[in-house]
């Protein structure tokens, strides 16, 4: 039978997650409400 207590202990992430996890939270790339907002500023501008 599997001891879960043991399998997490032996639990090691990947270090593709982790690479790809501070890749996702230093992305200073504006969502599509922000482009949308541009957009629109921009239009009223002209």
């Amino acid at each position: 039978m599997i001891d879960f207590d043991e399998e997490i202990k032996k639990f090691q992430p990947s270090l593709e997650v982790e690479d790809a996890e501070e890749a996702i939270y230093n992305n200073d790339v504006p969502d599509i409400a922000e482009l949308i907002q541009k957009i629109l500023e921009s239009r009223k501008g002209k």
